[in-house]
């Protein structure tokens, strides 16, 4: 595919600059949610059986330049040697001569975590001589941070040109995953967006029906189609100003043989609360008070048998209100059916975006999806099909 994986690099007795993304939320000092850390296990283990030595680079939170103390990655300490099984030494920076000394002073078996990248203000402008500072503490410079490739960033862009350079496992397999899903997929392909806005998605949108067989519109999303349409909607969240750019989205897809999933059925409330007085109806009969909250019954028939005749599906947005009971009946539905349907081999399933990963985590499916990815923001520009730097960067160092 064009880059390396760390099965391609001699990692013996090597400082391995690992870049990663443990930017995990942490109250009064304690990591809450350690789901990015133990998905760095792999890599950690693979770089120090080979008998390398891996220094970590990352950053945390948006500081802005300046030395913050809550922004420190010190407070990490005690839970990556938790997760590592294994001695984390810290430095306060991340170049200069406490690092280099830190650096040096690296025994096998152990890791060393160095100072929040962006304490440096040039770290987010891609400033070669930072990168020049960090590439002097490692001999080998392995990207796993995928969450961060859109950025051009120092630690993510320009220090994969100072160094051999290679994917971690968390990058290669969101890598293999994403190349699977829209690079050599096979068809017929599936995509489910949702959300609230067209307006945030019109170049996923754009990209995507020039790449997919079917595009299945759901959320406050499909109610602009609708309107676009002709259909009444209510009180519904819809975006009314982007109803001309909806219709050319439909005329395109039309012309590039993509074929739009709206709902046909849709589940109609007065109130936006769990267990509001519903009725499901004729998605062209929505009542002026009512507000669309879910897709209804035969909407949900089409998308499983869409589903059943896809051998790729990419999610991206829930169908409805997921966050409501029980307004997310079509949305756990869905998934559990492409789960299923995966879990018997017939599916490959990508998912991405932050209330994608929790909505299919609260449905049950998340298990069984091919893959999920946290990464939000890089996946989301990996859909749009824009390039993203930090790959692009692994694959010129390859």
């Amino acid at each position: 595919m064009g880059w390396k994986t760390l099965d391609d690099m001699d990692l013996n007795g090597k400082r391995v600059l690992v870049r990663v993304d443990i930017n995990v939320p942490i109250v009064d000092g304690v990591v809450t949610d350690s789901t990015r850390i133990r998905r760095l296990m792999p890599t950690i283990r693979d770089i120090l059986a080979a008998g390398g030595r891996p220094i970590l680079l990352a950053h945390f939170g948006r500081p802005g330049g300046e030395r913050r103390k809550n922004l420190s990655l010190s407070q990490l300490v005690p839970t990556l040697e938790r997760a590592f099984e294994t001695k984390v030494l810290f430095a306060d920076d991340c170049v200069g001569p406490a690092a280099e000394e830190a650096a040096e002073a690296l025994q096998p078996g152990q890791v060393l975590l160095l100072e929040n990248t962006r304490f440096h203000a040039s770290e987010t402008k891609n400033d070669p001589d930072l990168a020049a500072g960090m590439a002097r503490l490692g001999d080998i410079y392995c990207n796993d941070a995928f969450s961060a490739a859109h950025r051009a960033h120092s630690s993510t862009e320009a220090i994969a040109r100072l160094l051999p350079s290679c994917a971690g496992r968390l990058m290669q397999a969101e890598l293999e995953a994403l190349e699977k899903a829209l690079g050599k997929p096979e068809r017929p392909v599936t995509a489910v967006v949702g959300g609230a806005k067209v307006s945030t998605k019109l170049e996923l949108l754009g990209n995507l029906i020039e790449k997919v067989d079917y595009l299945v519109i759901g959320g406050g999303m499909a109610n602009t189609f609708l309107v676009a349409k002709g259909m009444p909607v209510g009180k519904s969240l819809a975006e009314r100003i982007m109803k001309d750019t909806a219709a050319e989205i439909l005329a395109k897809a039309e012309a590039a043989g993509c074929t739009i999933v709206l709902p046909s059925d849709v589940v109609v409330a007065e109130k936006f609360e769990s267990h509001a007085p519903h009725q499901i109806l004729p998605a062209d009969r929505c009542p002026d008070e009512g507000m669309i909250l879910d897709a209804g019954p035969d909407s949900l028939a089409t998308i499983k048998a869409i589903f059943e005749k896809s051998r790729t599906l990419i999610w991206n947005g829930p169908l409805g209100a997921f966050e409501l009971e029980p307004f997310d009946a079509a949305t756990n539905a869905a998934a559990l059916k492409a789960a299923a349907l995966t879990r018997a081999g017939k599916l490959i399933s990508v998912a991405g975006g932050g209330d994608t990963v929790a909505a299919l985590n609260a449905s049950g499916a998340a298990g069984d999806f091919t893959y999920i990815s946290t990464a939000g923001g890089a996946f989301l520009e990996w859909m749009e099909g824009k390039t993203l730097p930090g790959v692009a960067a692994l694959m010129q160092a390859g």
